[in-house]
């Protein structure tokens, strides 16, 4: 299909009320659909698993938006001044400043975050005493927000601001843009603010370790810095929430699941991988820009072409043995959190923040159930992401 056509955009509220329904339909009709995001810019969305893959490793793939030929809010809606971070950048820029940032992030130094993170948890829980109780509310979104803010150093009483920011920030209709941008200004005046700080008054935190490799090393640009404290702040909050938000739902849904759960039969880290394959909280990888013309599933991707790759899509795909099924016990391999050098580098910390959640409610809430029928939930208005507005609960 010609990127000039007018193809029929598939961004619309199907999509968003019923994902997995519509990219089933999608996977059964063609690997690889042109069609246009809400804005009108064209866009190839790439649906099933082994060329999701393969696409998320393909140096043809950049993610610099500099690679793209043609325009629209979908894009990308950061300002220039927040653009210098992982996910606008490929080699050697990208493996210089991921492998700077990534030690905060290795298995072992978030493990030593388990401490604070519990009693962060327990905090939270105790404070949930009247039923019913929205857990989205009073658990999955409070929750990722301490845990970044205290890696990266930002103090207790701005955490409100930064909720409310991100909050404006994944606001996907169009109407929203305004108040989006408003949110990025503040949040980008704030962290040059706090940099300049930490920089007269160093602390024990990754915003201060980042200050000094730009400082003392000259590894990191102030466009990087301030870049990268935003891109983790933002990224490291909402794919979390989601990951909490869809586990206890997928549980919920499943009693058997949970019982199996609260009586040690099953492990809770499966539970979150085949959450991550079956309601995955990220649905769309970043956009990516064809390079040169190149084909992907069959189908012919003209150079500077939009491509976005679907991991909902493809976590449900029959690689995969029933599909639709929850099962915890299948074998992960997933694309939940992404593939290849862009994998997800947040990961060791959301599964364990999400681990520490579910855990504890369990134990102090045994008896969990939906206090809504599932037909009653509310799901965000995001082609992006996959979560709940609210989760409320009884026990």
């Amino acid at each position: 299909m010609s990127p000039t056509s007018p193809p029929t955009t598939l961004f619309d509220s199907d999509l968003m009320s019923d994902p997995h329904g519509v990219y089933h339909r999608l996977r059964q009709a063609s690997p690889v659909h042109c069609t246009t995001t809400p804005d009108g810019a064209p866009v190839w969305v790439v649906s099933r698993y082994k060329d999701v893959r393969a696409a998320l490793t393909e140096p043809r793939l950049s993610l610099n938006k500099a690679n793209a030929r043609t325009v629209g809010r979908y894009q990308s809606s950061l300002p220039p001044e927040l653009d210098a971070h992982l996910l606008n950048m490929d080699p050697p820029d990208h493996t210089r400043l991921r492998r700077l940032v990534a030690k905060a992030f290795t298995a072992r130094h978030v493990e030593n975050l388990r401490l604070r993170i519990q009693a962060s948890t327990d905090e939270l829980l105790n404070a949930i005493t009247d039923q019913p109780a929205d857990l989205m509310q009073a658990l999955a979104n409070p929750l990722p927000m301490v845990v970044i803010c205290e890696l990266l150093g930002i103090p207790g009483q701005d955490r409100r601001d930064f909720r409310t920011w991100t909050n404006s920030l994944l606001g996907p209709a169009p109407d929203a843009a305004v108040e989006s941008r408003t949110a990025m200004r503040e949040m980008h005046r704030y962290l040059v603010g706090i940099i300049a700080a930490k920089r007269a008054r160093p602390t024990d935190d990754l915003l201060t370790a980042m200050i000094e490799a730009h400082d003392e090393r000259d590894s990191l640009s102030e466009s990087e810095l301030v870049a990268m404290a935003f891109l983790i702040l933002f990224a490291g909050y909402d794919n979390t929430v989601n990951l909490i938000g869809n586990a206890t739902l997928a549980m919920l849904l499943h009693p058997e699941v949970m019982a199996a759960v609260r009586d040690g039969h099953t492990p809770i880290r499966a539970v979150l991988e085949e959450t991550l394959r079956w309601n995955s909280p990220f649905t769309l990888g970043v956009r990516r820009f064809a390079l040169e013309n190149l084909t992907i599933g069959g189908v012919d991707v003209p150079a500077g072409g939009r491509v976005w790759v679907s991991l909902i899509s493809a976590n449900r795909d029959g690689q995969f043995e029933e599909p639709d099924r929850f099962r915890p016990e299948r074998t992960p391999a997933h694309v939940g959190f992404g593939h290849g050098i862009h994998y997800c580098l947040g990961a060791p910390l959301a599964r364990l923040e999400s681990e520490i959640a579910l855990t504890s409610l369990l134990k102090r809430f045994p008896d969990l159930q939906l206090a809504v029928s599932p037909g009653n939930l509310a799901w965000a208005p995001s082609f992006h992401r996959r979560g709940l507005m609210g989760l409320p609960v009884v026990w």
